[in-house]
């Protein structure tokens, strides 16, 4: 199935929101290093927003400070998230374990 080809109007909009959500997804992480949110609140945010909602989860852990790619993925293999899984798909029992194994982060 091959898509549609999108007008010059169409593709600009299609780029701005790409743009918009990138952002959005870098401004979580740069407020996540900062401390100013924390991991339950970008989650309970992922429900409602949908740039949020789409971050990954390894690329959310990878924002706090002090855990990298290798912590990351032992945390996510700890609490049973696969390691391709976006915020939006957290079920409510992983977002729980995910909270509580990080704690006040």
């Amino acid at each position: 199935m091959s898509l549609r080809p999108l007008s010059a109007d169409e593709r600009s909009a299609a780029l701005e929101k790409a743009a918009a959500a990138r952002t959005a997804r870098a401004q979580v992480k740069n407020k996540l290093k900062d401390g100013s949110v924390t991991v339950a609140e970008v989650l309970e945010a992922g429900k409602d927003e949908e740039a949020i909602g789409r971050l990954k989860v390894s690329e959310l852990l990878e924002a706090l400070p002090g855990v990298g790619k290798v912590r990351a993925t032992a945390i996510m293999s700890e609490v049973g998230i696969a390691p391709t899984r976006r915020v939006r798909g957290l079920g409510v029992h992983q977002r729980k374990a995910l909270v509580d194994h990080l704690g006040v982060r």
